[in-house]
């Protein structure tokens, strides 16, 4: 592709070519496929579903010459499209095999497990339907595919004509059937729930390896038999997508005045087949190729055009239309003042994830969840990542765990988001812009982080008063701010202190500070004694 760009190589022309003999395989999709794929009404006779796909392609790819790295890279391609656009297999399951090894035409049928029996993909041991569930339930990588077809009473498979099992989609193929570098002719089928879905994924696989063909970029298509309407397709189908786009559009986009032929050279470098329209002087007519399904709206061309010109060759230019002053947002303004004064004084910034186990953020703390706090993940992958933090200690305090072979003592802070349900609200919750720090050493350092609560409360213009002193009638513009002992289970008994702020007449807790108490850092695997301070910074907006 970078030899088109740069114009040292022809665009490639993708042709459908039929065999030598003129004998085009088959894929014939039987009645009982179509009629468990094609009802939702469930019979008491009959099990009817479109849930297990109802749409199949098939395609050739015939004396391919492979090697080591064009095998990996065809096996990772199927991979990434199982993976991406065919949504974990759900939408679209592939499955290659050499086709020496078997002999058309092909079926497409729906059976019992009972009746399915194989030798699955690198295994030796003849298997019927159930048996394959049960033997990959456990399965780091088959096993997660299993539930799209597990609980139907018949199963997708794909017979040859001796009924040699070519696959079980969307699980896994037959050994049988295994290509490897040696092989010389690719038979690709694919079962699919979305057709269209289908159809990109085997436009793109049989256009990206064709290449390697004997006869660079020729695809061998197959014949695709529905025996429920008797109807037939072939399959693929390669013909570019024709459409239109507008000069003055593309033009007034890139700040350039192109001519028709101007752009449709440049998007020749971008493979398409472009041509001034015979309509109309503002068109040209686009055929997009089978490679590129994500042009959708002539946009997508304006930007092909746009890379080919060169994004540093376009010319710079001050909008003439609008004019805007940018300024940040307070709340960010407010956490950029932190994080300079933290920083200023000699502590170092940290950026863990917002998402944390559920443990770690009540249990390891010493807290207990009472089910109106945490907003929860409905579907965690993994225990790691259960809810949104409602603080911001947890990350600190792993930072500390997985930085232990640095000098102490270490000394980190965090501005950021944490997150609590709020019915109130139409989202059912809302964002707190928090700041914390932790100081671990090999003394408490209680003294260090109150210094740095300190510092920062002086730089947000809030005065520190004592209990001699009594709360001012007024705070003259100005937040005052005090601290009281705190009974927490978070911290040491005794070596703790809730932070009071009177803000326009209004008195508010909003942070605490202190030494941790042992069994919290014993969970976090912190051997030496940990001082935290951490505050809710949204109230001095």
């Amino acid at each position: 592709m970078l030899n088109i760009f740069n114009g040292k190589s022809a665009l490639p022309k993708y042709m459908l070519a039929p065999p030598a003999n003129g004998e085009v395989q088959t894929l014939t999709v039987t009645k009982d496929v179509s009629t468990f794929c094609g009802d939702t009404r469930v019979g008491a006779d009959e099990w009817q579903t479109t849930v297990v796909r109802p749409y199949v392609a098939g395609a050739i790819l015939r004396d391919i010459k492979l090697d080591q790295a064009r095998y990996n890279s065809l096996i990772a391609l199927q991979d990434k499209l199982h993976q991406n656009l065919a949504r974990q297999r759900t939408l679209v399951a592939i499955g290659t095999h050499d086709l020496d090894t078997l002999q058309g035409p092909f079926t497409y049928e729906a059976l019992p497990p009972k009746d399915i029996s194989f030798v699955p993909l690198n295994q030796s041991k003849k298997m019927n339907g159930e048996e394959l569930m049960e033997h990959y339930a456990n399965d780091s990588h088959i096993g997660r595919y299993l539930h799209i077809i597990r609980d139907f009473p018949v199963y997708p498979v794909i017979h040859d004509a001796n009924r040699t099992v070519c696959s079980l989609p969307p699980i896994i193929n037959g050994n049988h059937s295994k290509i490897s570098v040696n092989t010389r002719n690719i038979f690709i089928e694919m079962t699919a729930t979305d057709k269209t879905k289908l159809d990109i994924c085997m436009n793109v696989l049989v256009t990206m390896f064709s290449e390697y063909c004997e006869d660079p970029f020729t695809v061998e298509p197959m014949e695709v038999i529905s025996e429920h309407n008797n109807q037939s397709r072939q399959s693929p189908d390669l013909t570019p997508r024709e459409t239109e786009a507008e000069i003055s559009y593309i033009n007034s986009c890139c700040g350039l005045e192109l001519s028709a032929d101007q752009i449709c050279k440049m998007l020749g470098r971008m493979c398409y087949n472009a041509r001034p329209s015979k309509s109309s002087k503002d068109l040209i007519d686009v055929g997009i190729p089978p490679t590129r399904a994500d042009v959708l709206h002539q946009c997508d061309i304006m930007e092909d055009v746009a890379i080919a010109y060169g994004f540093n060759n376009l010319p710079r230019a001050v909008p003439l239309n609008s004019y805007t002053v940018a300024e940040p947002l307070k709340i960010n303004k407010l956490g950029d003042i932190i994080r300079e004064t933290s920083a200023s004084a000699g502590w170092s910034e940290v950026m863990p994830l917002i998402l944390c186990s559920h443990d770690e953020n009540f249990a390891w703390l010493n807290h207990k969840d009472d089910g109106t706090t945490a907003v929860r993940l409905a579907n965690p992958k993994t225990a790691e990542y259960q809810i949104v933090r409602t603080t911001l200690l947890p990350g600190l305090l792993k930072s500390i765990r997985e930085n232990k072979h640095h000098s102490l003592p270490l000394k980190i802070f965090e501005v950021s988001d944490v997150a609590f349900k709020d019915l109130s609200k139409e989202r059912k919750s809302r964002n707190e812009r928090h700041f914390a720090a932790a100081y671990c050493g090999k003394s408490s350092g209680f003294e260090i982080v109150h210094g740095l609560m300190d510092r920062v409360m002086l730089i947000l213009q809030s005065a520190f008063i004592t209990s001699k002193e009594g709360k001012p009638a007024s705070d003259n513009g100005f937040a005052s701010y005090w601290i009281e002992e705190a009974a927490d289970p978070l911290f040491f008994e005794g070596h703790a202190a809730t932070i009071h702020v009177r803000i326009k007449g209004e008195e508010k807790i909003i942070g605490i500070f202190g030494i941790l108490h042992p069994t919290v850092l014993e969970r976090f695997e912190i051997k030496y004694p940990v001082s935290t301070l951490e505050l809710n910074a949204e109230v001095f907006l």
